[in-house]
């Protein structure tokens, strides 16, 4: 069965995403945690590929990723876990160093991954400073790249669920 992303507004700060994997809860959060299997999924839309993946999942730790894309085009991000709950929730600050929407300010990122037995529900809510911001961050196309990278993830449970 095909997960579809779903993508909502519910506030005007506020962007909900969310999607099921046909994976346990457990795995998913491992593969949404280490390095390793992140810089397999999350390479961004198609063309891109990640160029570091620092991440240091605890409280207090921080994380930077970066990507780079077709014609020499750039995309990072960082933030400082603030709260982190294995394998349910985290709590994070993301910028957008670069690409995206730089300069767009910090948003606040809470994921719960929500234990459906055999699968697991996945909700993410982006909490931006303005309205502005959170409109320009919709509109940057992080639907289509999340999107891709979500499908490109279940191949990797696949992968990782028969070892």
């Amino acid at each position: 069965m095909r997960n579809a992303l779903k993508v909502a507004t519910p506030t005007d700060r506020e962007i909900l995403i969310t999607r099921e994997f046909n994976a346990p809860r457990d795995l998913v959060w491992d593969t949404m945690s280490r390095p390793e299997l992140l810089r397999r999924w999350l390479t961004g839309p198609p063309g891109w590929e990640m160029t570091v993946c620092e991440e240091d999942a605890r409280a207090g730790g921080t994380f930077r990723w970066a990507w780079s894309g077709p014609d020499g085009a750039l995309m990072s991000m960082s933030g400082v876990y603030r709260e982190v709950v294995p394998p349910e929730r985290s709590v994070r600050t993301e910028v957008f160093d670069t690409g995206c929407v730089p300069g767009g300010g910090e948003q606040l990122a809470t994921l719960v991954l929500t234990d459906l037995g055999d699968r697991t529900a996945l909700t993410i809510t982006l909490l931006y400073e303005s309205k502005e911001a959170r409109d320009g961050a919709a509109a940057s196309g992080m639907e289509q790249g999340m999107a891709a990278g979500y499908d490109r993830l279940d191949e990797i449970l696949e992968e990782v669920a028969v070892r």
